[in-house]
């Protein structure tokens, strides 16, 4: 014993140490943590960006299906039970640091022995019973076992922060099938009072041709303007059930099992308020794809020293306890009873090439994954800007072709008039009214272009990653 005890001293003194590089996060450049340049002028403001961001719509309809999917959708089931299985692994990383393995033994056996190991006057034949209790604790000597925790616990919070990144895609996805449904059936409302309005010129002409006051050729011409705006209709009809369909699976329902009250949504719905964006420093805490990959840079730059740890040896302190008896002796007694106690150096010289292979590969690896975060921060940083620069964009355009269609009402109605006093023929008024069915459906698709670049921006900014 007396040689074991200053063994034991320095195995603890070296278990402070371990071997590998010691991890430092990256830090962005000054550049990276600026305000966006795209975000200095409305609809944006410098506040910090909401996580619960669909509710700036005041939609409870919208409210409760995202509701549905944060709690229902599968693509969050698959990555929570990634999620489990990462913390299941960092369960089984920390085990041998806080625990002996403990191997329980017992055996009976009938035996015969050579005639030579008998005794004269001894049975041949006997039963030999064995029993005993043997613990096992590898001393962390060189930081192979908390490295693997490192690694493991690297891996774990990726593993959470990819679970954050399904969540935004599965909210903004279900905002954005919502807005195209939504969209789809005010197009559909649009071309239905554009045939409308048709159909009433229809009557009109077809009254001043029976009058003898307009060609025939007149009439031919509004009706086939009216059917082919009526063309129209069926393609966003489904459209809009293609919304709704995809709704149903990102809530995990059912096609059938959609809300009521969702059939009843016809108009677009709007932001009352300008869009929280922060600035660079913000969005780079908060993007789950930022996050994930410092992580993952973490957990590889920890399994250098996993892999370096396998150029020294592994000391293992043990302890056994146990007893052993032939034939009528008494287990139990003092003469069948053994122990043993003492620590096992292991050391795989043989192997030394293979295990700096290891390292080189883990370096590798390591090298690799601060070259993703890079270039994750990187395209962080290019998805935002790009994204208010086309919400910006997709505005102007919006603003612009509400007021070229306000004109072309205007002007519709204008020759309509001018055509009932005769001022004007039949052409003009055709043609002002099919300027105006080709304005205001460009108004509609422009906001519905509008809203999916809203979409884009809060997903761009990561709101809503959080539980809701």
């Amino acid at each position: 014993m007396t040689r074991i005890i200053p063994l034991l001293l320095a195995t603890s003194l070296l278990a402070g140490c371990a071997v590998g590089p010691n991890y430092h996060a990256p830090v962005a450049n000054a550049s990276a943590k600026a305000p966006f340049m795209g975000a200095q002028a409305a609809p944006f403001a410098a506040a910090p960006a909401a996580d619960q961001w669909w509710t700036m719509y005041g939609d409870p309809v919208l409210d409760g299906l995202v509701r549905d999917a944060l709690a229902a959708n599968t693509d969050i089931r698959v990555a929570a039970a990634r999620v489990e299985a990462a913390r299941a692994s960092l369960t089984g990383a920390r085990a041998p640091i806080l625990l002996p393995e403990t191997t329980l033994t017992a055996s009976a056996n009938r035996q015969r022995i050579s005639s030579i190991q008998t005794i004269p006057g001894q049975s041949r034949e006997r039963w030999a019973y064995d029993g005993g209790l043997a613990l096992s604790y590898e001393v962390d000597a060189f930081g192979r076992l908390r490295r693997g925790i490192e690694a493991a616990k690297g891996d774990a919070a990726a593993a959470q922060a990819d679970e954050d990144a399904v969540r935004l895609a599965v909210v903004s996805d279900t905002v954005r099938a919502y807005l195209d449904a939504a969209t789809s059936a005010e197009r559909e409302k649009v071309a239905r009072e554009t045939v409308d309005l048709l159909d009433r010129s229809i009557r009109i002409t077809g009254a001043r041709v029976d009058v003898g006051r307009s060609d025939r050729l007149d009439l031919i011409r509004v009706t086939a303007l009216r059917d082919q705006q009526a063309a129209a209709i069926p393609q966003l009809q489904a459209d809009r059930q293609a919304a709704l369909l995809r709704l149903a699976t990102l809530t995990g329902r059912n096609p059938g099992d959609l809300p009521a009250a969702l059939r009843g949504v016809i108009a677009t719905p709007t932001l009352k308020q300008p869009i929280p964006v922060g600035d660079g420093a913000a969005l780079l805490a908060r993007r789950p794809d930022v996050r994930a990959a410092e992580r993952r840079l973490a957990a590889d730059t920890a399994r250098i020293g996993v892999a370096t740890a396998d150029l020294f040896p592994r000391i293992t302190l043990g302890a056994s306890a146990g007893a052993s008896a032939l034939g009528g002796m008494d287990v139990t007694s003092s003469s069948a009873s053994r122990w043993s106690l003492g620590p096992l150096v292991s050391w795989s010289i043989p192997n030394i090439v293979a295990a700096r292979a290891r390292i080189a590969a883990a370096r590798a690896e390591t090298k690799a994954s601060l070259a993703q975060f890079d270039g994750t921060v990187l395209v962080a940083l290019e998805e935002t800007e790009r994204a208010l620069s086309n919400l910006s964009h997709a505005r102007q355009r919006a603003d612009t072709l509400e007021r070229a269609r306000d004109e072309a009402q205007r002007a519709a109605r204008i020759s309509l008039a001018r055509q009932r006093e005769g001022q004007v023929d039949f052409l003009t008024v055709l043609d002002a009214q099919r300027t105006l069915a080709g304005a205001e459906a460009d108004l509609v698709a422009a906001r519905r272009a509008s809203a999916f670049a809203e979409v884009d921006v809060f997903r761009a900014l990561a709101g809503g990653w959080k539980a809701a």
